[in-house]
């Protein structure tokens, strides 16, 4: 492997944490976390600006980590899972109660993959497919949330 496929290999795998042989997608949505909380220390508009781009940086680390691993979207890419809690936290406020309703509500519906992320996840392939289910799932997390903090408040 030369050095540009280990640099995509190292942010594709979330700096070689999606290597860890069990639970690599909840240990990269942990990785997120520290993300998480820098950009809800900033402006929100840029806050989503940097989400949006991140996950066009996904996008194509993980099309091209797929064809270096050449395997259908393989366990090992973490940075979608990274992508998609970014967007379950955007907007929302960083505390304890939110961190931790919003985790595993993420991780819950990555896994089980209810309708329309399943759908996402079917239609799309390569980078995309890869990282725009777990977007998926990070909007609806992040609604989720929301539904929760007004029905609470």
């Amino acid at each position: 492997m030369n050095l540009k496929q280990k640099s995509v290999m190292f942010f594709a795998t979330g700096c070689f944490i999606g290597n860890i042989s069990f639970a690599p997608g909840t240990f990269g949505s942990i990785l997120g976390l520290p993300l998480c909380f820098f950009l809800s220390k900033i402006n929100l508009s840029i806050a989503v600006f940097l989400t949006v781009i991140f996950i066009f940086f996904s996008i194509w680390i993980a099309q091209r980590a797929e064809k270096i691993v050449n395997t259908e979207d393989p366990g090992c890419i973490v940075i979608d899972e990274i992508a998609g809690i970014l967007v379950t936290f955007t907007g929302l406020p960083f505390n304890v109660i939110s961190v931790a309703f919003g985790f595993l509500i993420f991780r819950a519906l990555d896994i089980w993959k209810p309708y329309p992320i399943s759908w996402i996840e079917r239609k799309l392939s390569g980078g995309a497919g890869i990282v725009m289910d777990d977007v998926a799932a990070g909007i609806c997390s992040n609604l989720l949330l929301r539904g929760i903090f007004l029905f609470y408040n």
